[in-house]
Parts: C-alpha cells; sequence; structure tokens
C-alpha cells in the first residue's frame, strides 16, 4: 500500500493529473454502477429500486448525467480551475460522462434503443472515451505530439502523416485502428496500407473496377474480421448484456414495421393502378379499331386483317402481333418457321434471335 501510494503521488499528484485521473475514475464507475443497474432491473430483481418514473414518467439517467456534467464544467470556470477543486469537479464531471455515453445511441437515434442492436454504440462510444483518457492520463497526445516540444518540421511531418493515414483508415471501415491511430502513431499506418472491409466508402469507391481486390477483401471478411466481430460481441454481451434479438414491444420494431407494410402497400396500390390504366387504354383501342372496322365495312362483314395482324379470342377486332411474337408462338407449337419469298422469288429467311433458334432445334430434336 505504501508503495501504491508513493507511486500516485509521483506520476499522479507532482505531475498534476490528478483531476483527469479522478475524472477517469468517475467515468469508470459510473459507467459500471450503471450498468449493472439497469441489468438488475431488466432481470426483475425485487430488492433492486427499479426505474426513476415520477408520474409515471421515465427518466433516462442520461438526464442526470447532464446535471453532473453541468455542475462538473460550470464549477471549474466558477472556481478558476483552483485545487482542491478542480479535482473534485473532475470526478464530478467523469461521473456525468459515464451517464450520457451509455446512452449514446439513444441521443444518436432519438429513440429508445437502449437493448436493441443500435445500443451497441452506447458500449462503443464508452469504451473509446475511457481508452482516449486512459491515453492522454498516460502521457500521449493525438497525432504523437510531445508536450513541451519546439516546434519542428519533422514533427509537423509525423503529424500530418499520422492524420493523413487516420482518415484513410476510417474510410476503409476501421473504425478502431483509426480512432486509436489517432492517439498512437503506427496503428492507422498500419490499417492505411491494408485491405479495406467490403462494405466501407473505400471499397465501394475504388474496389468496383478491381474484382481481384474485392475478393481478396471478402474473403479476408470471412476469415478475419467475423471472427474478431464475434469475439467482440462476445465481449460486449459480457459487459454490457446481450440485446434484445427480436424486440417484439419495442416502439421503434413497430414504426419499421409499419413503414414497411406502408410502403408495400403503396407499391402495391401503385402496380394496380399501372395495370388498371393498361386495361382501360387496351379496351379503348379495340373499341376504336372495332367503330373503325364498322365503318369501313357496313355490312358487318369481318374485315380483312392487316400484314402482321391476327384476330383476337371473340373474331371481331384484330389485335396486332409483331413478328416476334408469331415466330414465339410457331416455336411453342412445335412448328416450322414460315419464310416469306422476296421479289426475286427467291425464298428469304427472317432474321432470328439465336436463343430462337436453339430453342427451336430443341423442340424439333
Amino acid at each position: 500500500m505504501t508503495t501504491l501510494l508513493d507511486s500516485y503521488r509521483e506520476h499522479i499528484v507532482n505531475a498534476h493529473k490528478q483531476p483527469l485521473f479522478l475524472l477517469l475514475v468517475g467515468f469508470i464507475t459510473s459507467f459500471v454502477f450503471i450498468r449493472v443497474s439497469v441489468r438488475m432491473i431488466r432481470a426483475q430483481v425485487r430488492w433492486w429500486p427499479g426505474n426513476v418514473t415520477p408520474g409515471g414518467l421515465h427518466i433516462h439517467h442520461m438526464v442526470f448525467g447532464l446535471g453532473f456534467l453541468l455542475v462538473g464544467g460550470i464549477g471549474v470556470f466558477a472556481t478558476y480551475g483552483g485545487t482542491p477543486w478542480i479535482s473534485w469537479f473532475g470526478l464530478v464531471f467523469g461521473i456525468g460522462c459515464g451517464l450520457v455515453l451509455d446512452e449514446f445511441a439513444l441521443i444518436l437515434h432519438l429513440d429508445d434503443v437502449y437493448w436493441s442492436e443500435q445500443g451497441r454504440k452506447s458500449v462503443d462510444a464508452v469504451i473509446f472515451g475511457i481508452l482516449f483518457t486512459s491515453l492522454l492520463l498516460i502521457g500521449y497526445v493525438p497525432f504523437g505530439g510531445l508536450p513541451g516540444e519546439d516546434t519542428r518540421w519533422g514533427l509537423i511531418t509525423v503529424i500530418s502523416v499520422n492524420a493523413l493515414a487516420s482518415v484513410i483508415t476510417l474510410l476503409k471501415g476501421k473504425v478502431w485502428t483509426g480512432l486509436l491511430g489517432i492517439m498512437v502513431p503506427g496503428l492507422s499506418w498500419i490499417g492505411a496500407i491494408r485491405l479495406a472491409r467490403p462494405s466501407s466508402p473505400w471499397a465501394r469507391w475504388l474496389y468496383t473496377t478491381r474484382p481481384r481486390r474485392r475478393a481478396r477483401a471478402l474473403r479476408r471478411e470471412r476469415l478475419l474480421h467475423r471472427r474478431a466481430d464475434r469475439a467482440r460481441t462476445w465481449l460486449f454481451d459480457l459487459i454490457a448484456g446481450a440485446p434484445d434479438k427480436v424486440p417484439a414491444n419495442h416502439p421503434a420494431a413497430h414504426r419499421v414495421a409499419e413503414q414497411m407494410a406502408a410502403r408495400a402497400t403503396a407499391h402495391l396500390d401503385a402496380h394496380a393502378a399501372r395495370a388498371l390504366a393498361r386495361r382501360r387504354a387496351r379496351l379503348a383501342d379495340r373499341r376504336s379499331a372495332a367503330a373503325a372496322g364498322t365503318g369501313s365495312n357496313p355490312q358487318g362483314a369481318r374485315p380483312k386483317p392487316a400484314e402482321g395482324a391476327a384476330y383476337g379470342a371473340s373474331g371481331a377486332v384484330p389485335v396486332r402481333t409483331s413478328g416476334a411474337q408469331q415466330r414465339r408462338r410457331a416455336v411453342r407449337a412445335g412448328r416450322n418457321r414460315s419464310y416469306a419469298v422476296g421479289p426475286s422469288g427467291q425464298e428469304r429467311r427472317p432474321e432470328r434471335n439465336p436463343r430462337l433458334r436453339t430453342r427451336t432445334r430443341r423442340i424439333h430434336r
């Protein structure tokens, strides 16, 4: 214990890192406490106090977290950052960070998605916040710069290259490597050199014209990234609890189902309206054709069909058919193709589709 206290005084107190250390302690403590609390409420443990619902209104712990953030932030400015107030307000601010980031997904989606798959974003935000604060505590600064050093062109070059590599890594879909590469130079460089994930913007922009590289990315996604995702899912389930697989009474699920049903209904209505319009147009064309045929032949005789025309089922209204339709009917009936005779008396063969030719040979066989 004496050794730990001496190390704390040497590396934390004497290095003026106690406010940041207490912020990290409050961050981790509040997150662990609130996750234990919500899991006990989810398991319906009787002796554990439930949700805060005054008047039937469910107050999320994000609201209390905002209160802690305001108290900690305003308190530091009100006391001019003097000791020991800055340390205590740092602890209060860390408690607020843990409570607010635990419901980061709710803030992002503006919906109660705490126990759904979208709620995993809250765990990502909390873990990244804890890692970021820890790296700051042990001396890392963004993009590999060192505090107290004079500005040099070499340092500026390293910072610029690391920033560019972090952006490329994030575009390649490697979120954790890119975010941690901001603090630790070298990680983002490795992520920028390696292949992108198939669903990333980088793959959509550059891998569409390079099928071999896209195939390699898909193969690596199947072999490596899916295993890493399963391990990450197992770890998050251990930390924060498994999400609901099928939230039956979830408001988001009802809203999504209603939207899908509305889209399907609108699609079916539009399809039915187009079909009805086409049916009415065909009926109008048949009536106009019948009226024109009756006017030219007052005795009611059957009109002579034009070239490429055939009679309908009733035998009174001519329905035009193209040459391709006649050839398809001949193929279906198993008859040979008819050949037109040109002006020179030679037999002229019409142009045919190679697929129809193969189909006709199979039928004849």
